[in-house]
């Protein structure tokens, strides 16, 4: 299964405010993702981004039965509970943490909020949706107790269908969450100039 491999960037967690957890997508790096933050207002965050064994966090696309990622999802899920326990005895509130994926990342970052919710800094998912071959609510716990949460996404995307990023909004505004979804025609499966503004207007503010 995954081994807890952290990158770290920015202040120390001992020493900063507030921290974002930079989660990459399939076949990227925790390097790579950590570069994002250069266009982010995070210049006082620590940073950390752990890395996928393998560089993917599961095997199959996100919609399969969930079952079918097992492990490795799983293992995933414990990663990014691990780096938020660890975050958080380093003195750093839930309230001041922040979350970030990419793609394969995105469905990781949000798949975990919504595992377990609560009053968090906010959230951020470049291209992404909660993780089933179906929205399965009975997975979901807590409140979001008001969070920002912000998703972008192309119509259409080639891995991330946008009847799943609406079901997901559906579930995590359900839950508490500040959520907006902003959906591009034909952007392709990147990041644009927009979603990046959008974050720091409505996460990173």
């Amino acid at each position: 299964m995954h081994t807890k491999n952290i990158v770290t960037a920015g202040k120390k967690t001992t020493e900063a405010k507030k921290a974002l957890v930079m989660v990459h997508g399939r076949g990227g790096s925790a390097e790579d993702i950590l570069t994002l933050a250069n266009y982010l207002n995070v210049k006082d965050y620590a940073l950390v981004a752990p890395q996928a064994t393998g560089h993917t966090w599961y095997p199959y696309s996100f919609l399969m039965p969930p079952a079918q990622n097992e492990p490795w999802l799983s293992s995933a899920l414990d990663v990014l509970k691990e780096v938020t326990a660890d975050i958080v005895a380093d003195g750093i509130a839930p309230e001041n943490i922040y979350f970030l994926g990419f793609s394969q990342g995105a469905c990781l970052t949000l798949e975990f909020i919504t595992r377990n919710a609560q009053q968090y800094g906010g959230a951020v998912a470049f291209t992404g949706g909660l993780i089933g071959d179906q929205v399965y609510p009975g997975n979901y716990q807590g409140n979001f107790g008001g969070s920002p949460v912000f998703i972008g996404t192309s119509n259409p995307d080639p891995h991330v269908p946008v009847d799943r990023v609406k079901a997901s909004e559906k579930i995590l505004k359900e839950m508490g969450a500040d959520i907006t979804v902003n959906i591009y025609n034909n952007m392709g499966h990147t990041i644009s100039q927009d979603e990046i503004d959008l974050a720091n207007k409505l996460v990173f503010r």
